[in-house]
């Protein structure tokens, strides 16, 4: 068997990519077709990030097939109080991501397919990529009414998006992922990518909505399995290379070195919302007590994630000032999240006045603050 150099420092492609049902096959040149055994898009994500990182595509072009349990992603340059809804994610168990390219925010799961086009940086080529898709689908389903627009999306029947794109440009190479919609829960999807946080200005970018469609709504009698096929065969036509994937498990090391390290990485706080572009919150909000309807103002400057300055406006005889000062002191410099924030106001009620009043008043406070988050 004839293997291509792929990976730096001279390892050899077999002890490097294994097939856990066949045998490696590939050419000496043209395409290879990768295929992700993981659910799980940190895993997903940090295979993105090792190809990139690793393997040499000045001889070999790459296609990474993946799906993900349900999740949202966003972009790297992306607010996720913007762009989703955490709260509702936290109740349905949806996770967060962060990728290390542009573009916007999209949902996952596993109605969804995610395609990843490596090449160096010179063929880096987005519009050609999209239209092998394209091919592929109508390969499969001549019927099928889906062409490319000007901003690099898939649309169906002239106005349905299902495919979105994404890119990283390196020093030297390049990819280009898109999502392709085959069968997503589009109640979740509509859900969760409405953000519910109010007031908040930031330079961030912003998401372009779009009405979507799922590719079975159109032709039920596809499957996921089907359409990947189609997209593989097409690209290893279009690449001159045998019609293989070869199937990777993320999580092992002796596969992937260093990969968890990269998979461990994408799930930090620090990552997920740390990155996030600075972002301000000015805000009002109402709170009932004891038959009376407060108006409060709230206006936070957030920094990498975390509350650089803090100012609540409620009238000085509903709650005295120097105490109001004094919780907004206790937020300076924590995580603008709602677990910290639970943990800071835990922390300020157990030294609050002992007069029941205040205290009730200081804890209604503290659980509308945390609501912001």
């Amino acid at each position: 068997m004839v293997l291509p150099s792929l990976v730096k420092n001279c390892l050899q492609l077999s002890c490097i990519l294994r097939t856990p049902k066949a045998g490696f096959r590939s050419t000496t040149s043209g395409g290879l077709i990768i295929q992700s055994v993981s659910n799980d898009v940190y895993q997903n994500l940090a295979v993105e990030d090792w190809i990139h990182d690793h393997m040499d595509l000045e001889n070999q072009q790459v296609l990474f097939l993946w799906r993900n349990s349900p999740a949202v992603v966003i972009g790297r340059h992306q607010n996720p109080w913007q762009e989703c809804n955490l709260r509702l994610m936290r109740q349905k168990n949806i996770k967060l991501a962060r990728r290390r390219s542009g573009g916007g925010t999209v949902y996952h799961d596993l109605g969804n397919i995610n395609l990843t086009f490596f090449t160096t940086k010179k063929k880096y080529e987005r519009m050609a990529n999209l239209k092998l898709v394209v091919k592929a689908l109508k390969a499969l389903r001549p019927q099928l009414e889906v062409h490319v627009t000007e901003r690099y999306d898939i649309l169906l029947d002239r106005q349905y998006k299902i495919s979105g794109t994404a890119a990283k440009l390196g020093r030297t190479t390049a990819y280009h992922h898109c999502t392709l919609l085959c069968n997503a829960d589009k109640f979740v999807l509509s859900s969760v990518l409405k953000s519910p946080y109010k007031g908040i200005k930031s330079n961030a970018t912003p998401s372009v909505s779009a009405s979507v469609k799922n590719l079975f709504e159109e032709d039920p009698s596809l499957t996921c399995e089907m359409l990947l096929d189609a997209i593989a065969e097409e690209y290893a036509t279009q690449h001159q290379t045998d019609h293989h994937i070869t199937l990777i498990n993320p999580t092992d090391e002796t596969v992937l070195p260093g990969i968890s390290n990269k998979t461990k990485e994408l799930q930090t706080w620090e990552w997920l919302y740390g990155k996030t572009p600075q972002f301000s919150i000015s805000t009002c909000f109402n709170m009932v007590y004891k038959d009376s309807v407060l108006d409060v103002k709230v206006d936070m400057d957030v920094k990498h994630g975390r509350i650089e300055a803090c100012n609540i406006d409620l009238p000085e005889q509903w709650l005295p000032p120097a105490l109001c000062s004094e919780l907004v002191k206790n937020f300076a410099g924590s995580k603008f999240c709602p677990n910290e924030t639970t943990t800071l106001a835990t922390a300020f009620l157990r030294v609050c006045p002992q007069d029941d009043e205040l205290h009730s008043r200081c804890s209604l406070l503290c659980e509308n603050l945390i609501m912001l988050m």
